[in-house]
């Protein structure tokens, strides 16, 4: 799933003939032009491709889509609530580049030291939480005024100076009591 990018979820159905409702954070509004396929996931560990009919862009987060095989309200009901991923290459042509979103798949440094690669991003009310894979375990990483030295887009880069502690929160090499 490395290949793809989380851009939000089917959040309601819209009319009576099938169109659903994408709440995304790409950033801008988004009408998906040149994109044909999106993937919805159906479990945690898989996704199934959905092909685009039409989509009508509502709000910087609000995207109108008409899914192929989707004519009904009934039937969108198996896709509310599911997490929707594009492909990384195409979820590069849609992303505004001021974006929280766009800091997926930089590298996180501490100190020039790479930790790992940004994975998720969670924007919440004052702070972004980005996770990587630190020493082999999922970490949650905030990015705020205090820990965020800067990012590098040419480099795709962000530097971090996080607190004492947090990264052995991480650590695969558990303290013994």
């Amino acid at each position: 799933m490395n290949d793809y990018v989380h851009i939000g979820k089917m959040v309601a159905a819209h009319g009576v003939a099938g169109q659903v409702i994408l709440e995304h954070a790409l950033g801008k509004p988004i009408s998906f032009k040149g994109i044909t396929t999106l993937f919805i996931e159906k479990n945690t560990s898989s996704f199934i491709p959905y092909f685009i009919v039409t989509a009508s862009a509502k709000t910087e987060t609000l995207t109108h889509l008409q899914i192929e095989g989707i004519t009904t309200r009934e039937a969108t009901a198996l896709l509310i609530g599911k997490k929707v991923w594009l492909p990384q290459v195409e979820f590069q042509k849609l992303v505004n580049k001021n974006s929280p979103l766009a800091l997926m798949g930089y590298t996180v440094l501490e100190k020039g030291k790479s930790l790992g690669v940004i994975q998720e991003v969670i924007e919440q009310p004052h702070q972004l939480l980005v996770t990587i894979l630190y020493q082999g375990q999922e970490a949650y990483i905030p990015l705020h005024e205090e820990s965020l030295k800067g990012v590098d887009h040419v480099k795709k880069t962000v530097s971090v100076e996080l607190p004492d502690g947090l990264l052995d929160l991480y650590s695969s090499e558990s303290p013994t009591k």
